[in-house]
């Protein structure tokens, strides 16, 4: 029997929390810094030390009209933003520089593949989109039929796609890892709406480590999820006891094995980041 090795499996322990404020859309690092992106409308970037976790200083991105998520590149020193509103994704570089280009579809969750292109989620129209660090369209890649409104995905290093999915009356709520040319559904894990552990009620938002183990913010059970390479169930990384609210966001700092989960108010009042030691 093939058995996969994880070094990020223990329970999480919380070691810091950064600060209440308003709801957490986004958090990634860039250059040794931890960026935060909050639903306000200056200074919606907030950018802290990583290893003291102290405010450095804040961003604030033209022109935009909301967010969905952020994610970082540090080949090409910039961080990407969604924006669901007006359909676009917003680059802001360590300096603060912005640009943004159209996405034409409603964007939600973020990712950066291996080639640094970066990935869009785009959760209407059951697609993937991939651009260039520029806005480029590389291609669009439509998911099989039954993923219905992905939130967001992460390619691999074997190609293929991990995409966590569903929401309202769909069938399906679920992760999926899809084959790279986008038609079929290679492994999955979850199925109808629930509380099991191989179900889930709002599989938001995913990292994956290393060695491809997958984080699954679980938003409605108040939980983070570690699924294997083949999306078995492992363990619960995150149960709701270590939670204020609800986890809708992670990023995770291998090198310094901390996941930070945006931790929000049910209603979108307020929001924090939980850091936990895995």
């Amino acid at each position: 029997m093939l058995r996969w090795t994880c070094c990020l499996c223990t329970v999480g322990q919380v070691v810091h929390t950064l600060p209440e404020g308003r709801p957490v859309v986004g958090i990634t690092s860039l250059a040794g810094e931890i960026y935060l992106l909050r639903t306000k409308e200056r200074d919606e970037v907030e950018v802290y030390d990583v290893i003291s976790y102290r405010l450095q200083r804040c961003l604030t991105v033209p022109d935009a009209k909301g967010f969905a998520d952020m994610t970082s590149c540090e080949h090409y020193h910039c961080v990407y933003i969604s924006d669901p509103h007006i359909e676009c994704i917003h680059r802001v570089d360590v300096q603060g520089a912005a640009t943004r280009w159209p996405v034409n579809d409603e964007p939600t969750g973020l990712s950066v593949n291996a080639a640094h292109s970066l990935l869009v989620a785009c959760h209407e129209v059951r697609m993937i989109k991939e651009f260039s660090s520029h806005g480029n369209l590389l291609r669009e890649l439509t998911l099989p039929g039954d993923a219905t409104h992905p939130w967001h995905g992460i390619q691999v290093t074997t190609g293929e796609f991990i995409v966590c999915h569903g929401h309202g009356d769909d069938a399906l709520t679920r992760v999926c890892m899809i084959s790279a040319d986008g038609r079929h559904i290679v492994h999955s894990h979850g199925g109808q709406r629930g509380s099991d552990t191989g179900q889930y009620r709002g599989p938001f938002h995913l990292a994956v480590d290393n060695n491809e183990f997958v984080f699954v913010a679980d938003i409605n059970n108040r939980r983070v999820t570690l699924l294997s390479p083949t999306l078995h169930y492992v363990r619960q990384v995150v149960s709701s006891d270590k939670l204020k609210w609800c986890p809708c966001r992670l990023y995770l700092d291998v090198q310094r094995r901390r996941l930070y989960v945006a931790d929000n108010e049910a209603k979108w009042t307020s929001g924090r980041v939980v850091v936990f030691s895995v």
